[in-house]
């Protein structure tokens, strides 16, 4: 699978098919809402049936369906894995698959350039994150970006070789002593250094640290302000560990920051809700804002459907027919409307959160969204 980064995401935008067409498809495949496997194959299927259903499929598309079916009817390894991004056009030997450790919402798209608005979106949101390790003589550090390890870097600094002894009471094993905590306090602040410097050529919206505990306050007092705000809490791991081990960890933090940043959006649209000001909640007040193009971001909860109206003439979204409410004109009844709406936000270029168990959106009515003006 490919690793996903900006740098990744700019060569896929920059993709030139020769007027072939370009399949691009998100999947869920989060455990929490797609238990089975049969359960993301058969969201896949669906999403295959509806596009031949609205589109006039060539060869080449149906080779890229086929393709999609194969890799997603195989088995996908889920281990820190919520979501899909695959891009496929067979006629100009494009083919890649993009794991996510954040959901997504469930699209394909055919078009003559590939869809990476939702790749995009999730970059801009969740940033990366350092991981710095620290004990007594070592440092690691490495660099995540939605899961995937971008960069690392490791920093070695030998101690005396009987630093650890005990035992001795003469003054000359007191100064050796005090010479061997001057040296840990150094490589303390060389590690803060390191990870500054990380910070200073590539960047990153978060930090996570991991010390032995005798060591912890001091790290953290030795971390630039920089890294001190972008701070999100420690990893119960030493330089030692695995990379496996460090990519686990990596990927708790990113879901805990994940699910801090969703309460703190639905906090925030609860409170314009309340003031009235720019937020508006449940599915109509949602349809309104969608019509005026006026939806900043929309907030969905998983599994939310409801039967609704579209414009034929307009293309406007209703949850009651069979009057346009915005040209007047008859409208069509369609099975769903909540997932219409998702379809309409993306085209708008609207960022979409699918939200699972929000107590907070569910109050609000399962759907909202924070407004442009």
């Amino acid at each position: 699978m490919t690793v996903i980064s900006q740098d990744t995401i700019r060569e896929l935008a920059g993709f030139t098919s020769g007027g072939a067409p370009v399949v691009s498809c998100y999947l869920d495949v989060d455990g929490r809402s797609q238990v089975r496997a049969q359960d993301y194959q058969a969201e896949l299927a669906r999403l295959l049936r509806e596009a031949k259903r609205r589109l006039d499929t060539t060869d080449d598309v149906q080779a890229d369906f086929d393709k999609l079916a194969a890799h997603v009817g195989a088995g996908i390894d889920r281990s820190g894995v919520r979501g899909l991004a695959m891009f496929s056009c067979a006629a100009a030997d494009l083919w890649a698959v993009y794991p996510l450790p954040l959901p997504v919402r469930s699209r394909l798209v055919v078009n003559d350039v590939p869809a990476v608005s939702q790749l995009e979106a999730m970059l801009q949101d969740y940033g990366r994150l350092a991981v710095l390790l620290v004990d007594r003589q070592r440092t690691r550090l490495f660099l995540f970006e939605l899961g995937q390890l971008v960069e690392r870097t490791e920093l070695v600094e030998e101690l005396p070789r009987h630093y650890d002894s005990r035992g001795h009471g003469d003054a000359g094993y007191e100064r050796e002593q005090h010479h061997t905590d001057e040296l840990v306090a150094q490589h303390l602040r060389h590690a803060a250094g390191a990870a500054f410097e990380l910070l200073q050529e590539h960047g990153f919206e978060h930090l996570a640290i991991g010390a032995p505990a005798q060591l912890l306050h001091d790290l953290e007092a030795a971390l630039h302000p920089y890294l001190r705000e972008r701070l999100r809490g420690t990893v119960h791991l030493e330089p030692s560990a695995g990379l496996d081990d460090v990519r686990r960890a990596a990927l708790e933090v990113e879901a805990e920051i994940d699910r801090a940043r969703e309460a703190g959006l639905i906090g925030h649209l609860r409170d314009q809700v309340a003031a009235d000001a720019k937020g508006v909640a449940g599915l109509d007040a949602v349809l309104a804002a969608l019509r005026d193009h006026r939806v900043e971001r929309l907030f969905v909860s998983a599994g939310f459907g409801e039967a609704g109206w579209r414009c034929g003439a307009c293309g406007a979204l209703a949850s009651v027919g069979r009057g346009c409410p915005a040209c007047g004109e008859d409208m069509a009844h369609i099975d769903d409307v909540v997932e219409e709406a998702v379809e309409e936000a993306l085209v708008q270029h609207v960022r979409v959160e699918i939200c699972v168990g929000n107590a907070d959106l569910d109050v609000l009515g399962r759907i909202g969204a924070l407004l442009r003006y």
